[in-house]
């Protein structure tokens, strides 16, 4: 007796970004509000994160309030009503609790309804995972349109008065709805990890993020870098292609030594770089999709730009790929 053959589905060749949106907490927190507290200065942030100032959610603000607020800001950026898309994924690593996850409660919410939901825990890779993730359910068929949502609220596990963590991390919310296309919108990713280095940024007595900073620094400035350079040969670009760099806003030094490394492999003097931190602070899994929107707000991102994204983070989690701004 011969066994029945399975069917497989096939979606479309490529996908795009279709829209993006964000949102940030009210309350602005500068570096002078904080030398209140701690022991530390204006100057002295400015010079070692590039912080100037940072959004902090009030308590009764929840992450998953903010993801609904980016989600539903992208999805109207891009034309859409909830019920054409079929799949939420919220990258994030503060949920206060793992179950339930965000996205189910953020989906519904939304008005995406019986939707596929689930989150997606690559700490500051997070929405660089969620979109590689998101552009290959479409692209084999298993889903039509995706929301991706990064969403963090660090504030709720970052000891304030920890000087060395307590000036880089804040809260918001960033978002992408992806979709089929005719020409290629989106690159592979290009990711991975270095678990041999999980010891450098962790939850301590599962309470408080800990990171030993210099050592981060010493891995970014000199591994990210070549993650970029691997996503750009994945989608069949030189450095001289990129309009736009984004990497994850968690130090301005951090993002100057990532854009000095790839203008010297033959990226554009004019290659916008985004120093969204220094008003937004470091958001994790949002800082890549916020910085985007604001940049498009700006007007220093545009239509049609190549977008060069890279995201890094705890675990030590990477991931990174080029497309094209919406």
């Amino acid at each position: 007796m011969s066994r029945p053959a399975l069917k497989l589905k096939q979606g479309p060749a490529a996908t795009r970004v279709l829209g993006v949106g964000s949102t940030q907490p009210d309350k602005i927190v500068t570096n002078d509000d904080l030398s209140q507290i701690m022991d530390t200065t204006d100057q002295w942030i400015r010079d070692r994160v590039g912080i100037i100032e940072r959004r902090f959610a009030e308590k009764d603000e929840l992450l998953v309030d903010m993801a609904v607020t980016a989600g539903s800001r992208a999805l109207a950026d891009a034309g859409l009503e909830p019920s054409e898309v079929d799949t939420v994924i919220v990258p994030n690593c503060t949920m206060p609790a793992p179950i339930p996850n965000a996205a189910a409660q953020v989906a519904d919410r939304i008005g995406v309804k019986r939707a596929g939901a689930f989150d997606i825990n690559a700490a500051c890779a997070g929405f660089c995972y969620g979109l590689g993730v998101a552009s290959d359910l479409i692209r084999s068929g298993s889903s039509g349109r995706v929301l991706v949502i990064g969403a963090e609220k660090l504030t709720d596990v970052v000891d304030p008065l920890d000087r060395a963590n307590a000036i880089i991390f804040a809260d918001g919310a960033g978002a992408a709805v992806v979709g089929p296309s005719d020409e290629p919108g989106i690159g592979p990713v290009a990711w991975g990890s270095a678990g041999d280095l999980v010891d450098t940024i962790y939850m301590r007595d599962h309470k408080y993020i800990y990171q030993e900073g210099q050592s981060v620094f010493r891995w970014a400035t000199t591994q990210i870098a070549p993650i970029a350079m691997r996503a750009l040969e994945l989608a069949g670009l030189e450095p001289s292609d990129v309009d736009v760099l984004i990497p994850h806003q968690a130090n301005l030094r951090i993002v100057e030594a990532i854009a000095k490394r790839l203008r010297a492999r033959g990226a554009r003097e004019d290659m916008v770089v985004a120093d969204d931190i220094k008003y937004s602070g470091n958001t994790s899994s949002a800082s890549i999709p916020m910085a985007l929107d604001h940049m498009r707000a700006a007007g220093t991102a545009k239509s049609g730009d190549v977008v060069l994204a890279v995201g890094f983070g705890a675990g030590l989690s990477y991931a990174g790929q080029a497309f094209l701004c919406p």
